[in-house]
Formats: structure tokens, sequence, C-alpha cells
């Protein structure tokens, strides 16, 4: 029996939340071309960048950034002033150690990030705050003239989203959503074979959404308002503005402690995250819409479990293409019976894509690409079907585009429709019931109690 979240003791509950941000997704994994760059470009020449930031992504995301020499990181911001100095420490010692006279004192920390963003001479910045921070640093991010790389998910609303694409092509900046798997070499070559027809017409495609009881012992498939107990601040955490923007929560060490006790401890809660969309979905959301053709668009139809025909929620895209969400790869082989039962299937961030001529995967951490028949992979001409996590282009493809001001791989309105996949599957599962979408318009049709929940206010003096 499944228990509520009042039901569970606070200590139950910490341990249970540090195992699944542990767990539920992957720190950026680094390509070794990045930090072994040796380029010759001159300081006047470099990128300049600002990190917004440093928890365990962010660490990642810098880690790639001073590893990279036409890159010249001129700031670092992070509300825990341990975080922050720690950043600032990393910038400066590797500057310092590539320096003829070892030293380097050109990294200035931030504890507010609007300080940050006034930096005149900051061409760009790297979000990798909490979720509910994403839409507004980024939109302040682009009215102050930066260009930004965004971690995913770029938003918590449909709402919030579209006004980040708006700002975005209104200021004219470069941006890049961070679902780095599409970038991928194996992968990309997987979906660009599925979006040009080498599957025939794509009937189904599976992808994985899992509930907060795995962990959290809570029988829920979205996050939920969790009401903490307060504890102390600890010593150099601006606590108000990490909350920022969100509903005031008092202090708790599930939320943000260090040394952080995963990626994302904090996305359990709705006021915080977006559960499976934080974790792994807005990646396969990504790659999948990639594949379909539908990266800028979405489904017209949720349909929910017991609703309809089918045993897990199910999204239907307009050409007649299924998206069933599942909580394990057997439901594909033994609940839909789509594969056969010997398939091997593993990994995530991504789909098993089934279509007229065979079936494919599209999964990262799991090993190698699978499908059949055999003749697929003759007609892909894959260089590997193992896929590399380190062979991505994602933060290369950003920078390139800053120099030549041409849209990115991963842009804005991409990452918006990705993420807002996640978050309508979200209302479907908390109205439980079936729901009609109008991708063009961005509405449900007929069900005002959905659209509703489309958009959120946030806290005072917070606004978009």
């Amino acid at each position: 029996m499944h228990k509520n979240p009042q039901d569970i003791s606070r200590r139950e509950f910490l341990d249970r939340a540090g195992q699944l941000s542990a767990t539920a997704t992957l720190p950026w994994i680094i390509p070794a071309a990045a930090t072994a760059s040796q380029t010759g470009t001159s300081p006047s020449n470099r990128i300049t960048v600002g990190l917004i930031g440093h928890g365990v992504m962010g660490r990642g995301h810098l880690h790639r950034l001073v590893g990279d020499r036409e890159v010249q990181v001129l700031a670092v911001c992070d509300v825990d002033r341990t975080r922050c100095e720690e950043a600032r420490r990393r910038v400066e010692e590797t500057y310092a150690a590539r320096s003829p006279g070892g030293e380097y004192k050109g990294c200035t920390a931030y504890n507010d990030y609007r300080e940050l963003l006034a930096r005149p001479d900051l061409d760009a910045v790297v979000i990798v705050t909490p979720d509910h921070w994403h839409t507004l640093q980024s939109i302040h991010a682009v009215e102050a003239g930066k260009d930004v790389y965004c971690e995913k998910p770029i938003s918590l609303t449909v709402g919030e989203g579209r006004r980040l694409v708006e700002a975005v092509r209104r200021y004219g900046r470069i941006f890049q959503t961070g679902t780095q798997y599409r970038s991928i070499s194996t992968i990309r070559r997987v979906c660009e074979f599925v979006r040009a027809g080498g599957l025939g017409k794509v009937k189904s495609v599976f992808t994985l959404w899992g509930k907060l009881g795995h962990n959290l012992g809570v029988d829920s498939y979205a996050p939920l308002p969790f009401a903490l107990p307060a504890e102390p601040v600890p010593d150099g955490l601006d606590w108000d503005l990490w909350v920022g923007p969100a509903p005031w929560q008092p202090y708790n060490k599930a939320y943000h402690r260090n040394p952080s006790p995963g990626v994302v401890p904090w996305a359990f809660s709705e006021d915080f995250g977006a559960a499976a969309v934080t974790w792994y979905h807005s990646h396969a959301a990504d790659v999948i819409q990639y594949a379909l053709g539908m990266e800028n668009s979405g489904p017209v139809e949720f349909i929910y479990p017991g609703r309809g025909a089918y045993p897990t929620l199910t999204c239907r895209y307009a050409n007649g293409t299924l998206l069933h969400l599942v909580d394990n790869w057997d439901m594909i082989k033994n609940v839909y019976q789509a594969v056969p039962v010997t398939a091997r299937l593993a990994g995530n961030f991504g789909g098993v894509f089934v279509g007229e001529r065979g079936w494919l995967t599209s999964l990262t951490t799991g090993g190698r690409i699978e499908g059949g028949p055999e003749e697929l992979f003759a007609e892909m001409k894959l260089p590997t079907r193992e896929v590399n996590a380190g062979d991505n282009d994602h933060h290369a493809n950003w920078l390139e585009c800053i120099r030549t001001r041409r849209p990115t791989s991963c842009g804005e309105e991409i990452g918006h429709r990705g993420a807002s996949l996640g978050h309508l599957t979200i209302i479907a599962y908390k109205l439980q019931r079936s729901l009609k979408w109008d991708p063009a318009k961005e509405e449900f049709l007929g069900d005002e109690a959905a659209n509703r929940l489309l958009r959120r206010s946030m806290r005072s003096p917070w606004h978009l």
C-alpha cells in the first residue's frame, strides 16, 4: 500500500529523496575534445560567459567552460556562498595554471544573478539553477542582451515556456536548451533515420514515466505540494533568494544542502520542480519529438489509462502516432507486446520506436542501439551501435551559434515543446481524465479546469 506524503516520517522522506535524486538522472558527461582544446584564440576573441548555479550539474558545466580556450568565464553566481566561492576558486585556479606567471584573479562571485547580468562585458550565461528559476532567469538574461544556455526543463508551466520563447525572439538572442542527448552522434543518426521514414510510418513510441513511489513511497506520477518541516538555514545560504518566484517554503535539507545529495534533489516538489520531467522525461521528449518531426508541435490528445484503449497514459499525435508512457521496459514486451520477448531494452533519455518496417531504440546509458530486423542497421550505416554520452557537441553548437547568429540545434521553441509534453502529461495525471489539446493555440479543447493549470502566479515581487 502506497503512502500519502503526510504519512511519511521526516527521516524516511529525506532518506528516500536523497536516493531518488542521486539515481534519477546523470551529471553532465564532458566530451573529451572539449577539455583537450588547444586553440590559440586571443582573449579579445573569446566568448565571455557567466555561470548561474553551481550544484552538481553546474560543476559539470563549469568544467566544460573552463576547458574550452575559446571561452573566458568572467563571473559565477550561486545563492549558496560555499558553492559560489568554490566555483570562483575553480575558475581562477584553472586559468592560473595556464598563465605564465601562475596567477589569475579575473573571476567575480555573485550572490544575486541580477548583478551578474548587469555586467556589460558578458556575452552569454549558462543557467543551472533549480527548475522554478529557469524561465525567469532566462528572460532576464535575454533582456540584458546575453545569449543563454539553460538547463532543462526550461519552464514549469506551458505558459512560462511560451513567454520565454517570445522573449528570446523579441531580443534576438541565441538560446540552447540543455537536452544534450540529441547531440550524441549515434542517437542523432537513429533519430534522423526514423525522421526520414526508415521505419515507415511510426505506429507507437514508448518511453519511461515513473511514480514518486519508486523511492519516496508516494503513489503519484506527478510532483506534489509537499510541506516539509522547517530547519535552520545553513550559514551562507540566501534561502529567500533560493525560493525566489516559487511559493514560500521554509528551508529543509531535502531541497538543498552541501554536499548535494543528488543532481536535482528538489524535483519531487511541484513548487520547485517537475518530477519525471526534471529527472529524465525532458531528454526523452526532445529525442522522441525530434525523430517524429514533431519537435515544434506536440500531441493532440492525452488518453488517460482506464478511459481508453491503453493500459498506460498515451499521447496521440495528429498523424496517428501513439506515445505510450510506461513504468518499465518490460511493459513493452509483456503488456503491449510491441517488440519480441527476446528484445534487449535498457537505458533511458530516449524511446523505443515501433514502425511498419520494424523497431529501434534511441536510449542512452543502457548499451548499444537495439532493433530489428537486422537490415535496418545496414540501411542506417551507423559507424557504431554503441552510445557514448561524451560524444556530443551540444555546448560546441551553442558557442558556434553565438558567433554565427544561426539557430542552435535545440533552441527556445524546441525546448519549450519538449518541456510542455511533460507538463501536459502531469495535468492529465492530476485531473485523472483524457484531454484534447490544440498544439498551435496551446490550449485544451473545452476544458477550462485543465486550461487553468497551464500557468501559475509567482511570489511577489517576482513576475514575468
